[in-house]
């Protein structure tokens, strides 16, 4: 049987590099920006058709540090809502099924235990950027929206907060998720199980210290973005 091709966007970040060292997805290509440039649509279409996958897997975006988001808008719209508008215009133009990373910061954060139906209300810059790439994505039908909870293992902060209640996963576990997930489409939550950041951290690192998130934002967040996971564990064991 004919493997798939697929394409990696931002094959060169953080979780991209991670996720070049641990998929067990093959005939898989990681485009340096160079070749596929999400900002401009005449390099998207040219890549599409040199590599002719059938697949696209957009980890692409702009993330850290998240008060870029609010300094320079014009960078995190560019980034995360027109790169993800244009790939796309071309995945749906040559019927390219497209999976999107979005993240749990789309839910409002209030009360937790969010479903895939809940409704949506980012509470910073960062989040309504993911949201709007979130809205072009849901308009093409051969798509799959992964709403992520995750985080870099080894953890790479000295504190981690006591009362931000997440359900935090590492780069690699998620990794290891999305063969059985890419043949899916809609909208899946993924993370781990619900706790404090602190509570996660601390059983790989036990010198993290406690630290409350007034002490370090100043200014009061939704502080439970937690999701329920039950559609992910039924499409994991399906």
């Amino acid at each position: 049987m004919k493997i798939k091709k697929i394409i990696f966007t931002g094959g060169y970040g953080r979780f991209g590099s991670k996720f070049k060292k641990t998929t067990k997805l093959k005939n898989i290509y990681f485009p340096p920006r160079k070749e596929l440039n999400i900002l401009s649509i005449k390099s998207i279409e040219k890549y599409i058709k040199k590599i002719k996958p059938r697949i696209l897997i957009h980890a692409a975006g702009l993330s850290r540090p998240m008060n870029i988001h609010e300094k320079n808008i014009p960078e995190s719209i560019d980034a995360n809502i027109i790169g993800t508008c244009n790939l796309v215009k071309i995945c749906s133009k040559y019927n390219i099924k497209i999976i999107y990373f979005s993240t749990s910061y789309v839910y409002p954060g209030k009360t937790g235990n969010y479903s895939e139906n809940s409704p949506l209300l980012p509470y910073n810059n960062y989040s309504w950027s993911k949201l709007g790439g979130e809205c072009a994505v849901h308009m093409y039908n051969n798509s799959l929206i992964l709403r992520l909870s995750m985080t870099e293992k080894p953890f790479v902060h000295k504190y981690a907060f006591t009362d931000l209640i997440t359900n935090f996963m590492f780069h690699e576990k998620i990794i290891n998720m999305i063969p059985k997930l890419i043949k899916f489409k809609g909208i899946i939550n993924v993370g781990g199980k619900t706790s404090s950041v602190y509570n996660f951290v601390k059983k790989y690192n036990k010198s993290v210290k406690k630290i409350k998130t007034l002490s370090y934002v100043k200014k009061k967040i939704p502080l439970n973005h937690s999701m329920n996971l039950k559609k992910l564990y039924n499409t994991l064991n399906a």
